[in-house]
């Protein structure tokens, strides 16, 4: 028997809207420090392909209700006022009411907090004081009194957690240990993860004047965004030759490096971007290069496992 019209009507409606409210173009940023720390744990000789899919399962709900609560806890504190209704604005859009996107925000997580119990079952009691501090990191974010996106504190907490700590993190799950070559891969990560924040700055920078919430680009400029912006991803592709001068994991890392003449568009749009429009396509280069970056340096790390 057919399904109604009106029913596949709606229920492609509800897809697309939550299809936005996930805001699915900011994945990338928990995806990469997962699969770098995967690699490297199989290059170590210890990946588990059982634990892989869990972690990368966990670390993309967390990312989905960070945004969720985002979109919640910003329209409550604008209504909507003073904002450009992107697609992902689905409260102020009307395409999904408060309570959907803080019930979706509270499932998420709560899905979250489930494949997290499991990782700790299978992984012992520290990993469980990792998963707690990147849920309060993931909800104080946006939430709370004081944000920390609106008190300047984003860019800081966006390179630790989804730098050192996921990939870390990941390692860990994979291996049960740390070591020095994982945290020194992180750092690359933490610095094109974070390159992304600071074009979306950038972009929102008169929003985010409006609204009052503060950042780094909000206290010092456009001007200083946009070398931090250059100083991060300069840093990033300058630590992967470092890393591999150094032979702190393999030469493959160099692969990375292919990823640069995306960087080199990205910082062309960044520089010379004049309007808002020309500002989203900045951030949008930058996460293509996060992504195709944090791609290359995993597919370094399994040639030179491959090869080994």
């Amino acid at each position: 028997m057919p399904l109604p019209a009106d029913f596949l009507g709606r229920a492609r409606f509800y897809g697309r809207a939550w299809y936005w409210a996930a805001r699915p173009f900011t994945l990338s940023a928990s995806v990469v420090p997962v699969f770098v720390g995967s690699a490297l744990a199989l290059h170590d000789g210890a990946a588990s392909a059982v634990r892989f899919p869990l972690v990368l399962l966990g670390s993309l709900l967390v990312q989905v209700g960070t945004n969720l609560v985002d979109e919640y806890v910003d329209h409550r504190r604008t209504g909507g006022r003073g904002k450009l209704l992107a697609p992902y604005k689905v409260i102020a859009g009307g395409l999904l009411s408060e309570r959907a996107v803080r019930l979706g925000a509270l499932l998420v997580f709560g899905a979250a907090v489930a494949i997290g119990l499991a990782l700790v079952a299978l992984v012992g009691w520290p990993l469980l004081l990792l998963c707690l501090a990147s849920l309060a990191a993931a909800y104080f974010y946006s939430a709370g009194p004081r944000p920390l996106g609106a008190l300047a504190l984003g860019e800081l907490t966006v390179a630790v957690f989804m730098g050192p700590v996921m990939v870390l993190g990941t390692y860990y799950v994979h291996t049960g240990t740390l070591t020095g070559a994982a945290w020194l891969l992180s750092l690359p990560v933490a610095c094109t993860v974070t390159a992304i924040l600071v074009a979306n700055d950038l972009r929102d920078l008169e929003e985010d004047r409006a609204a009052g919430k503060v950042t780094p680009i909000v206290l010092l400029g456009p001007g200083f965004g946009r070398w931090l912006w250059s100083g991060l991803v300069l840093a990033a592709l300058l630590a992967v030759v470092a890393l591999a001068s150094a032979q702190v994991s393999a030469w493959w890392l160099l692969v990375a490096l292919l990823a640069a003449p995306v960087a080199v568009r990205a910082a062309r749009a960044v520089f010379t971007a004049d309007s808002r429009p020309a500002l989203g396509r900045a951030l949008a280069l930058t996460a293509r290069f996060h992504l195709w970056f944090g791609a290359l340096l995993s597919a370094g790390l399994l040639i030179a496992w491959a090869t080994g």
